[in-house]
């Protein structure tokens, strides 16, 4: 969604209202909205996120500014968030997750009216102050003030902040509630207050906040060395510099489990993919040329001659791939093995990972330690190269997966969509298949 955004027009006035979202992150320190109404820039309200990253309500309404944010920082750009503002006859409170953190106003002491003009869904109204990532279950009440708890709810096993599905709200003349499931823009309130696609494209993943896909780790990079470019809800890693092993890693490094994923060598073949320890930071070097898969003792990595590494020498010569290839990658750490294939192709060596044989030992991993699947350039690589990763959210880049008439192949945990079938047994790396 980092240019993608929807609008529409709203037909009266209020001071009370309630906005609702739930939210993944993939951009952070950086100011973007989640929405924003008003008719020009100097007559201009939005909620969202800060470049110091804390949740904010900002309106524009020359010469008198309002701005409220919470002291909180908001970084994790793994897991949904679930966003509130309730504007209570101009008296506006944020809720995080269910509670109200601290917060204060900047600026102002009171909100600015809600007016009518065009509201916009993803962007700053009047500017390109885009959000990036995704949103789901969005809720907007028109003269009724309403708290966190009418959302969402405490789950009463796991005590973790969930989704009410069917909150009891009375949306007004301009509510509505969307992209209820998937990328609908149908009013689901009953208004028809329906939204129009403005800019970019809206695409429908499976990463929800009741299950929760990997992505690669904007937080995690070579220290004090150059970071990769993420892009595409994190889960594209772009690398275009000579001589720089920049290399990212997925947010969910399992320690047990069997786990399956998907990388595409969008554009070049520069890449080796495969699978590195954050155990004493090795998927955390200190220089641009350190932390690739297999660099280390704890790391695998396959790379486009075919050749699979560990501490930068060979265990394994595969098949080689290029551009445009996907590389499968099974990763059993409850037997400790590891598996590659290219595209439709036998898994390398005449393994099976559902019966388990033939695969790469990694039991030199120390137990308990956690596993994340990554892409890094190789030494030397020229020029622009893409690596998408499908964690089993069902597409590469913008591209849904097509196979299977168009339903793709799920893993064990029958909640993904992938582009070649899955191991018997193995999951999708995502909150369902991590409770497997």
């Amino acid at each position: 969604m980092a240019t993608t955004y929807l609008t529409r027009s709203l037909a009266s006035t209020n001071t009370s209202w309630t906005f609702s979202a739930w939210v993944k992150r993939s951009g952070i320190t950086a100011t973007n909205y989640l929405i924003s109404w008003g008719n020009s820039g100097t007559d201009a309200t939005g909620i969202g996120f800060n470049a110091d990253d804390t949740f904010q309500y900002y309106s524009e309404s020359s010469p008198d500014n309002k701005h409220r944010k919470t002291s909180a920082k908001y970084r994790d750009t793994n897991g949904f968030y679930h966003l509130v503002c309730k504007c209570d006859s101009n008296a506006i409170t944020l809720y995080v997750n269910g509670e109200e953190p601290t917060q204060s106003w900047s600026t102002g002491s009171s909100a600015n009216p809600l007016d009518t003009s065009t509201m916009a869904i993803g962007k700053w109204i009047t500017s390109a102050y885009y959000h990036n990532g995704s949103m789901s279950h969005i809720h907007f009440s028109d003269g009724y003030a309403y708290s966190a708890s009418t959302f969402g709810e405490t789950d009463s096993t796991t005590g973790e902040w969930k989704i009410n599905t069917s909150p009891s709200v009375t949306y007004g003349t301009n509510g509505f509630f969307i992209l209820k499931d998937g990328n609908s823009v149908t009013d689901q309130s009953g208004n028809s207050n329906n939204f129009t696609v403005g800019g970019g494209t809206l695409t429908n993943t499976l990463d929800c906040p009741d299950n929760v896909f990997a992505t690669m780790n904007p937080l995690n990079a070579n220290i004090g060395a150059t970071i990769p470019t993420l892009s595409m809800g994190n889960n594209r890693t772009s690398n275009s510099i000579i001589n720089k092993m920049q290399t990212q890693y997925s947010t969910i490094a399992p320690s047990t489990g069997k786990f399956y994923c998907e990388v595409k060598a969008t554009a070049g073949s520069a890449f080796r993919i495969g699978i590195s320890s954050y155990n004493s930071n090795q998927a955390q070097g200190s220089s641009d040329t350190q932390n690739r898969p297999g660099q280390f003792s704890e790391g695998w990595g396959y790379d486009k001659t075919g050749n699979v590494y560990k501490t930068e020498s060979s265990v394994g010569s595969y098949t080689a791939y290029n551009t445009g290839d996907i590389i499968c990658i099974a990763l059993d750490m409850t037997n400790k093995k590891l598996y590659f294939k290219r595209n439709a192709n036998a898994w390398e060596n005449s393994a099976n990972p559902a019966t388990g044989s033939n695969g790469i030992d990694i039991s030199s991993i120390p137990s308990g330690t956690g596993m994340a699947f990554g892409a890094g350039l190789e030494s030397g690589s020229v020029g622009a190269a893409y690596a998408d990763f499908n964690f089993g959210n069902g597409y590469f880049g913008t591209t849904a997966v097509t196979t299977n008439s168009g339903n793709g192949y799920a893993g064990a945990e029958g909640a993904s969509k992938f582009n070649y079938q899955p191991p018997t047994g193995f999951s999708a790396l995502n909150t369902k298949g991590l409770n497997q």
